[in-house]
């Protein structure tokens, strides 16, 4: 029950937070790329940063993917992309799910395992560690399919929604019913009823992530269940945590965001409000040095200034002006510099800045700018 109250209100907190719909698209493509990574690599693909973006990115072909493991991740991403079209009332049926595994061993493991076709007589698997045995190939293979989708639109319908994904995923994958791609089609079936608990494409969290990041764990919790006569409750436990751990993420992803957005508007709403001529010409070179500030989470203090100098270049005396500039914006507290080792500092902006400065306090500060005042990282 912690564990389920926790999955639930880390859910409830990302999914009512208000986003701007770009950051979330941005960010939901490196959720994705997480999730086909390591749905992937779960099952021992091995491939570089470079090939697998060449592997996800929408146009690839397959004269272009030279590796299984790109194949792999090729028919992953393609088939997520597929569920989260999905209407939210489609029905689970065994058809889907062949059309789910068909399109996970597509193009990449169909040399040996023919895709959507179910376990024949006497082709049997085991798998997992320890070694497990899936169910028996043939009508008892077709038969416990049919009987785990008959429990998911009945006696599933009794228990919470993410109960019922995390539940879907274990008993498939103990299941096994198809030669290869088990584990890849059980996680897809999970991120599918997920999607209707309110984790659609917009906020969609990489579950297989987790699972790859805790894989012993993952097999571990898996193999546990068998011996207490498929007692859930461990698996559910380490499901629900993923859950609250990856919600917990993607909403720490969206506050940075909002903070950013909130110190962006009130650094032009402040700064752009100053009468005096001088003052904006400072506002606006110091805009510039927020700005790129703010597309970074900090930055090394010798990049910093190299990556600012053309600011400078056609001002008398740019080093002090750059100076002079920095120390105004330590003195408004938008930024900080920290010490990280002898001679080596970072730069970053102070994103709780706008919930501590008040309107009268700006403009008080901005009386006393430029201000002399001695940093050991200044010249």
């Amino acid at each position: 029950m912690n564990a389920l109250v926790e999955a639930k209100s880390a859910l409830n907190s990302l999914t009512t937070t208000p986003y701007q719909r770009e950051w979330v698209e941005e960010l939901q493509k490196i959720q994705l790329k997480m999730e086909v990574a390591g749905t992937s690599r779960i099952e021992g693909a091995e491939f570089t940063e470079g090939e697998l973006e060449l592997a996800i990115k929408p146009n690839s072909t397959a004269e272009e993917l030279i590796t299984r493991s790109q194949r792999q991740a090729k028919a992953a991403v393609d088939t997520y992309r597929w569920i989260a079209k999905l209407p939210p009332d489609f029905p689970i049926t065994a058809d889907l799910v062949r059309q789910i595994h068909r399109m996970i061993v597509t193009g990449c493991d169909d040399d040996h395992c023919p895709p959507g076709q179910l376990r024949g007589l006497d082709h049997n698997v085991t798998f997992g560690v320890p070694r497990h045995r899936g169910c028996e190939g043939g009508p008892l293979c077709e038969q416990a399919l049919d009987r785990l989708i008959e429990a998911l639109r009945n006696e599933y319908q009794h228990h919470d929604p993410l109960v019922r994904a995390l539940a879907l995923h274990y008993h498939f994958a103990a299941m096994h019913p198809f030669l290869d791609g088990n584990g890849r089609t059980a996680r897809a079936l999970e991120a599918l009823l997920l999607q209707r608990c309110g984790l659609r494409d917009t906020v969609f969290i990489a579950m297989s992530n987790y699972y790859y990041d805790e894989k012993t764990k993952y097999l571990e919790k898996l193999s546990s269940v068998y011996a207490p006569m498929h007692d859930l409750t461990d698996f559910l436990v380490f499901g629900l945590q993923g859950i609250a751990r990856q919600c917990q993420r993607l909403f720490r992803e969206i506050k940075l965001h909002m903070q950013r957005a909130l110190f962006r508007n009130m650094m032009y709403d402040l700064f752009n409000r100053l009468a005096s001529t001088r003052k904006r010409v400072i506002h606006d070179r110091q805009i510039e040095l927020l700005k790129l500030l703010l597309s970074v989470e900090k930055m090394d203090w010798f990049k910093f200034l190299a990556a600012t100098n053309r600011h400078y270049e056609k001002v008398k005396a740019s080093s002090k002006a750059h100076r002079r500039d920095l120390v105004g914006l330590l003195n408004l507290g938008a930024i900080q510099i920290n010490k990280v080792a002898e001679g080596q500092w970072e730069i970053s902006v102070r994103l709780e800045w706008p919930s501590e400065i008040t309107e009268s306090e700006f403009f008080n500060k901005i009386k006393e700018m430029p201000k002399g005042k001695s940093f050991p990282f200044l010249p």
